[in-house]
């Protein structure tokens, strides 16, 4: 299920999630039902499912500000809602350490929350100038650690394989030219350096640090091997006639979402 549009990486605000109407009609909540939200975020998911029956949610999030911003949500539902600090790529043991075995539905949205991409000091959006981090958890290695360190030749490769960007080896050629005087550590640098080896964005076109932007958050925060991680908990957690529900945001996103449905439909 492919649900942003390209854009999102410096969109506005978009705090109802993406296909909520279609996620709610796929996981049917039911009344003693037990649900995973992989990814909490602003809460929207799991607040539906709750609101749509009397059951439980176990919500994961991997961003300490959405776990403390969540734990009004918490108290809100009494008992219903257990927010987990974690990945989803770790469910079946967060949930087996909350005593849950099997799970009715499970729910994950991939990539960055409007949270996320909202705050400056995240460093996710090229809309806004802050640190050059896009870390959902403040640890590991940063955007400002690939983009200053990497080669020249690494470089284009994570921005052509991750980003998807035809023009990576300009892009990267700019970076490593420009980080040669001083390093990269703030998002409108790495923008100015990308608009001016690119131009800048044209009316009707996504704006040319949308790619690189894309390629740097993935690679810092380990999307695609996190969501190919994440499918097969899945899989182990719910129960037979169990539904999964995958909200896609790109093309890298959506072959490793088809590649384990081809292979679980091999008989």
């Amino acid at each position: 299920m492919t649900g942003r549009d390209e854009n999102i990486a410096g969109g506005p605000a978009r705090h109802v999630p993406v296909l909520l109407d279609e996620v709610l009609g796929i996981l049917a909540p039911k009344d003693g039902g037990i649900y995973v939200d992989g990814t909490f975020g602003a809460g929207g998911y799991s607040r539906a499912v709750l609101d749509a029956a009397d059951c439980r949610v176990v919500a994961i999030e991997r961003d300490a500000q959405a776990i403390a911003d969540g734990q009004a949500m918490v108290r809100c539902y009494d008992g219903r809602l257990d927010l987990v600090p974690g990945r989803f790529s770790q469910m079946d043991r967060l949930l087996a350490a909350r005593g849950v075995t099997t799970a009715d539905g499970v729910a994950l949205d991939i990539g960055v929350s409007s949270m996320q991409l909202d705050d400056p000091r995240r460093g996710f959006s090229f809309r806004a100038d802050g640190p050059l981090d896009m870390r959902m958890e403040k640890e590991g290695v940063s955007a400002a650690d690939l983009v200053n360190e990497t080669s020249e030749a690494d470089l284009a490769w994570l921005l052509r394989n991750l980003g998807e960007e035809r023009r990576a080896r300009r892009v990267a050629r700019a970076i490593a030219r420009a980080r040669q005087d001083a390093p990269l550590t703030r998002t409108g640098e790495l923008v100015a350096v990308i608009e001016k080896a690119l131009g800048p964005k044209r009316a009707g076109r996504i704006h040319p640090a949308t790619r690189s932007f894309q390629a740097l958050r993935i690679a810092v925060n380990h999307e695609l091997e996190e969501l190919a991680l994440g499918l097969a908990a899945a899989e182990t957690v719910l129960k037979e006639g169990g539904r999964l529900v995958v909200v896609s945001f790109h093309s890298l996103e959506d072959r490793i979402v088809k590649r384990f449905l081809a292979q679980r439909s091999k008989p």
